[in-house]
């Protein structure tokens, strides 16, 4: 299930990837990340635990030659662990030069956000997992979390 290759090879054209979101689910809440991290999606395989390392981090896995890290969304926002299924999936994301595999539990599609269809978050009291979201943004009816991706890779 991997991304149009042609979106990715060579350089980026802000214009083609602007207010462009890949969207996926966490228990019963949809999230967003901005299209220009995603690499590609690729489906669950066997991943390799590492000692000592945080619990969220699952372990590394070999993609096509190269040893990337995996970590589950649902364990870094907190959430219980759940049985992959056949629409658990890996989203494979650019950081600058890091490159790392998120477990989500289902991704949804790419979708288009304009930026008046964006909101910051409530000022409340962020709850722990609430404080990787950047922005609120509004698809139709539904809501989506836009992810902050460097608080999100972010150690405390």
């Amino acid at each position: 299930m991997a991304m149009d290759p042609n979106l990715f090879d060579g350089e980026r054209n802000d214009d083609t990837i602007k207010d462009q979101y890949l969207t996926f689910a966490i228990e019963y809440e949809d999230y967003g990340v901005e299209i220009a991290y995603v690499k590609e999606i690729i489906k669950m395989q066997p991943i390799t635990k590492v000692p000592d390392m945080p619990n969220f981090i699952e372990g590394i896995i070999n993609l096509r030659g190269d040893l990337i890290g995996v970590l589950d969304v649902r364990r870094r926002f907190g959430k219980p662990s759940k049985e992959h299924d056949e629409e658990t999936c890996i989203i494979v994301i650019f950081y600058g030069d890091f490159t790392l595999g998120m477990i989500v539990d289902a991704v949804q599609e790419t979708a288009i956000i304009p930026e008046d269809k964006i909101a910051a978050p409530p000022s409340a009291k962020l709850s722990y997992a609430n404080q990787f979201v950047r922005n609120i943004g509004r698809v139709g009816d539904e809501v989506k979390l836009l992810l902050d991706v460097e608080r999100f890779l972010a150690q405390d």
